[in-house]
C-alpha cells in the first residue's frame, strides 16, 4: 500500500459490479492499511435481514472474484455503531464501503457515534472512502428520507453527516425523473444560495481527495456552484472543492 492519500469514491448505483473494478483499485492504491474492503450495508437495514443479507454477499462476491479481502461489518442501529468490536475492524482496513438504501437512515445511525468518529479518524491515516447511493446522499448537509410519504422539505430531507459541509448530493441523477418525474427540479430546488450540488449518473462515480475529482464509469457527473453548472464525463477531471480535510501527509 502507499503511504496514505485521502481517497473517496463516490458512486452514483451499480456498487459490487464489474464496472466497478478500476474504481476498486484506484482506492486501495491511495489506501495505507493491510488491503481489507470493511463492506457496510447498513443503509438496508430497515428494509430488513434478507435485503441486508443480499447486499453483504454481493459485496463478498464481487471482491472475492477481484482477490481482494472483504468482510462485512453487521452495524443495523445506533447501538452496532457504538460496539467496539466494530470499531476495531476499522484498525489498519484500506477501504470502508457503504452501499445504498435509505440515506437518512444511514446518516441517523452513524451521526455523532464511535463508529463515524472512528471513520474520520482512519481518513485522515489513509483509510479510503467508497460510498454509492445511500452511502454518497448522506455525506452532505442533509439527507433524504426514501421512505417518506411526500415531497415536502420538512418531511424529506433529515440531517446530513456533513462530511462535505453545504453540499447536496443527487446519485441516480440520469433515473430520477423515471422514477419520480420532477425529482431532478426538486433536488436543484432545494439547494440553498450558499449551497452546492454534487449529481452524479448512474453506474458512474467520482473518485478524488475532496478537492480534485476524476470521472469513472459509463455516465457524467454535474456539479452545481452558485447556480452554474459543470459537467465532466468518464476521463475527465471534475473541479469541485467539497471539503475541507487535508490529506495525509505523504
Amino acid at each position: 500500500m502507499n503511504p496514505g492519500r485521502l481517497g473517496i469514491a463516490l458512486l452514483g448505483s451499480g456498487e459490487f459490479e464489474p464496472w466497478t473494478e478500476p474504481v476498486d483499485r484506484w482506492l486501495l492504491g491511495r489506501a495505507t492499511g493491510d488491503g481489507r474492503v470493511l463492506i457496510l450495508p447498513a443503509a438496508s437495514a430497515p428494509e430488513g435481514s434478507e435485503i441486508f443479507d443480499r447486499w453483504a454477499n454481493m459485496g463478498l462476491d464481487h471482491y472475492r472474484g477481484l482477490e481482494v479481502h472483504a468482510e462485512v461489518v453487521p452495524i443495523k442501529t445506533r447501538e452496532d455503531a457504538e460496539s467496539p468490536m466494530h470499531i476495531a475492524r476499522l484498525q489498519d482496513a484500506s477501504v470502508a464501503f457503504f452501499s445504498g438504501g435509505n440515506p437518512a437512515y444511514l446518516a441517523s445511525i452513524l451521526a455523532g457515534t464511535a463508529f463515524w468518529a472512528a471513520i474520520q479518524t482512519g481518513m485522515a491515516r489513509g483509510l479510503s472512502y467508497a460510498g454509492c447511493s445511500a452511502g454518497v446522499a448522506s455525506l452532505g448537509e442533509v439527507a433524504p428520507d426514501s421512505s417518506a410519504t411526500s415531497f415536502r422539505n420538512e418531511d424529506l430531507w433529515r440531517p446530513g453527516l456533513r462530511m462535505f459541509p453545504k453540499v447536496y448530493f443527487g446519485p441516480h441523477w440520469d433515473a430520477l425523473d423515471r422514477f419520480v418525474p420532477g425529482l431532478r427540479d426538486l433536488i436543484v430546488a432545494s439547494v440553498p444560495p450558499e449551497g452546492r450540488l454534487l449529481a452524479i449518473d448512474e453506474r458512474t462515480a467520482v473518485v478524488g481527495d475532496g478537492e480534485a475529482w476524476a470521472v469513472m464509469g459509463s455516465g457524467s457527473a454535474h456539479f452545481m456552484d452558485a447556480g452554474e453548472w459543470i459537467e465532466a464525463r468518464a476521463g475527465q477531471p471534475l473541479s469541485a472543492r467539497l471539503m475541507e480535510m487535508q490529506p495525509a501527509d505523504e
